[in-house]
């Protein structure tokens, strides 16, 4: 995780440059410095460095991984990376209800707006609950 930390971290900081220099480069146009795109900049560095943040916090709590070892081989992380699931049609349902909720959005058809919001949890919980099963039950 230290080296996803190290690149958030940098594009945060190359971000919050490009802000001071986009700021004062459109400070040079007639209707003076373009604040949106400034905003824009300065809150993407923000979000970046949430990121970097997170990683760096989870990188001091997980041993460190073959990635973050210069020292590493490359047998060094084979095996097991998890369950991955083949094939899931619930991805499919999350869009359907998404788009179902930006269409009433759109509209400003509240009835469609709650009905898209309550597809879209429905949707999002079949997805995660999908592989859920209980106790004793294979």
């Amino acid at each position: 995780m230290k080296s996803e930390s190290r690149i958030f971290n940098l594009l945060a900081l190359f971000l919050f440059a490009m802000a001071a220099v986009y700021g004062v480069w459109t400070s040079k146009i007639d209707e003076g410095t373009e604040w949106v795109g400034v905003v824009a900049l300065i809150l993407s560095g923000l979000l970046c460095g949430m990121c970097g943040q997170f990683f760096s916090l989870v990188a001091r709590r997980i041993e460190a991984r073959p990635e973050d070892r210069s020292d590493a081989e490359i047998s060094d992380g084979a095996g097991d990376l998890g369950f991955f699931s083949p094939g899931s049609y619930w991805p499919f349902g999350i869009a359907v209800a998404a788009s179902i909720t930006g269409l009433g959005a759109a509209y400003w058809f509240p009835w469609l707006i709650a009905l898209g919001v309550i597809s879209v949890l429905f949707t999002v919980s079949g997805l995660l609950f999908e592989y859920y099963t209980r106790p004793g039950e294979h």
